[in-house]
């Protein structure tokens, strides 16, 4: 029988910043610094493109970051020694860019792979900046023959082939895997069907932290021979975690911590929490401002601020009008005391009156309708833009994406802002993560969840009186934005036609609004922005 020994593997499942060259230097050195030292581990593993931050997009065509990510190449293998560190970064070679991940053994680079499969869909363009590579990569650690793929490769059969052909005894995928609903789930399916085609376990390290709209979660974990999890690192948490691998006829993951998986609202909500996070840090805001209507969306956007930022760096103003309801001024108080924040109150009607007294010849002879509703909305974005330019913080816009898709927002109104929180974030999951955020401890009133949703632009209005039910619309929508299916296709699952044809008409029709609307938290499989790309000007119609 094989002498049996172990391979410890550090999983630095960390936050690195895009175009923070420098920064993410220091953070590898140091993390590789304290899996060596602290965790006594013999390789450490870090996410794909690490060392320049994902997605880099067109900044991998400016020369002088081609060059920064050199220099913090050459500084990585001046300071590390005495631990293998296997880490992702832009590489020109003979042939292109690559997206690669090279192993570094004491100051030398022992190996190197190129990622095969370049992700050319949804949310990615890799095919834009890459050159796809060909040949597997195994290399020595610690007497383990190791095989190395970087995040799409593990999704297709091929590379995880080649490098079982070529003699891996361990699969080490790293990544940077955007987060939506169940992906977690998806990933685990995918992995289980890798194994089962190479009989290798694998360990599965991913990227955590916001980007843009773009939110990754973390949620490393280790797979078995089996198809078994046997460890998983906390989602939306930064960390080092420790896998052990027992070497003998073959390697094996000693089973270790696994972390819960959780509920699609918990998941939700944390990488609603991370995403605006790290877009206001990274960004670095001071704090955020947002309006704050008594009504269930502000109340949530609220809530996920101070989550995100804490209380001191939240600033709410409630802005009524005369079609405010005196409900609506005490339940904003109420969501503003509950989690600790002052809510400042800035009436609109001087502002609307004088809008309207200006406008009086321009608008004689017409009947007032939308038109007047929208002023409201923009008096108060000019207010929130005012309060953001004087105090150098950034608005938080509280629109969802039930709302974004048919237009039922107001452009430099509702929709002006830096960051929109709720933007991927449908009606009706606006309703479960607020009745989730209440389980945690309670800070939105109930009668905001249980009272009909308002925009209080006109006198006794309701959303019903201009959108069919959310729980009718959110299901359409899913239908025609997430999944693309034609009208009647939706029809034939159960839908009114007529109800079907209207809600298409709103979303075709509003693409010009959406282009204009702040980046947001993308929570579902496919979010307006970078994910859905639509020509404003076209004459097609389902």
């Amino acid at each position: 029988m094989a002498t049996r020994s172990r391979l410890r593997l550090a999983m630095a499942q960390l936050d690195f910043h895009v175009g923070d060259i420098a920064g993410n230097v220091q953070r590898i050195i140091a993390a590789a610094g304290r899996a060596r030292d602290e965790l006594q581990a013999d390789v450490v593993v870090f996410p794909e493109l690490a060392l320049c931050g994902y997605p880099p997009e067109d900044l991998l065509m400016r020369q002088g970051f081609q060059l920064r990510v050199l220099q913090g190449l050459e500084e990585i293998k001046r300071a590390v020694h005495g631990i293998d560190m296997l880490f992702g970064y832009p590489a020109m070679a003979m042939g292109g860019l690559y997206n690669a991940a090279s192993l570094l053994r004491d100051g030398e680079l022992i190996a190197t792979y190129h990622k095969q499969h370049l992700p050319n869909y949804s949310v990615f363009d890799e095919v834009r900046y890459f050159t796809g590579g060909h040949e597997p990569c195994v290399v020595n650690v610690k007497g383990v023959a190791v095989g190395i793929t970087i995040c799409e490769d593990i999704w297709q059969p091929a590379p995880a082939a080649q490098a079982a052909a070529a003699g891996a005894q361990l699969l080490i995928n790293i990544n940077a895997s955007p987060y939506h609903l169940s992906k977690g789930d998806e990933r685990e399916r995918v992995l289980q069907r890798r194994v089962e085609e190479t009989g290798l376990p694998i360990a599965y390290l991913n990227l955590v932290g916001g980007q843009d709209e773009l939110v990754f979660d973390g949620e490393s974990f280790v797979m078995d021979a089996g198809g078994r999890v046997v460890q998983r690192a906390p989602a939306f948490e930064e960390g080092l975690w420790i896998a052990d691998f027992d070497i003998g006829d073959a390697v094996r993951p000693l089973p270790s911590e696994c972390a819960p998986k959780l509920s699609e609202e918990a998941s939700a909500y944390g990488a609603l929490v991370l995403g605006t996070r790290d877009y206001i840090d990274k960004n670095g805001f001071p704090g955020v401002v947002l309006g704050l209507s008594g009504g269930i969306d502000s109340a949530l956007t609220l809530a996920v601020a101070v989550d995100a930022i804490g209380p001191e760096r939240v600033e709410a103003v409630t802005m009524p009008s005369r079609y405010t309801a005196d409900m609506s001024v005490e339940d904003a108080r109420a969501e503003a005391a509950a989690l600790g924040i002052e809510c400042r109150t800035i009436p609109i009607e001087p502002l609307f009156n004088a809008f309207l007294a200006s406008l009086a010849d321009e608008f004689a002879g017409t009947e007032p309708d939308v038109t007047e509703e929208n002023i409201q909305a923009r008096c108060r974005g000019v207010l929130l833009m005012a309060i953001s330019n004087k105090k150098h913080k950034m608005v938080l816009t509280t629109g969802n994406k039930s709302e974004m898709a048919v237009g039922y927002a107001t452009l430099y109104g509702d929709m002006a802002g830096g960051f929109a929180v709720l933007k991927d974030v449908p009606k009706t999951l606006v309703y479960r993560l607020a009745r989730y955020r209440n389980r945690l401890r309670p800070v939105i009133p109930e009668r905001v969840i249980e009272r009909p949703p308002s925009a209080e632009l006109a006198p006794d209005q309701k959303d019903s009186d201009s959108l069919p039910a959310y729980d009718v619309l959110d299901p359409i929508l899913e239908m025609y934005v997430e999944r693309d299916l034609c009208p009647d296709d939706i029809v034939r699952q159960g839908y009114d036609r007529d109800a079907v044809e209207r809600v298409v008409r709103m979303v075709d029709r509003n693409e010009y609004k959406r282009r204009q609307a702040p980046p947001g938290v993308r929570v579902t499989c496919r979010a307006f922005g970078r994910d859905r790309r639509y020509p404003i000007t076209n004459g097609y119609r389902d």
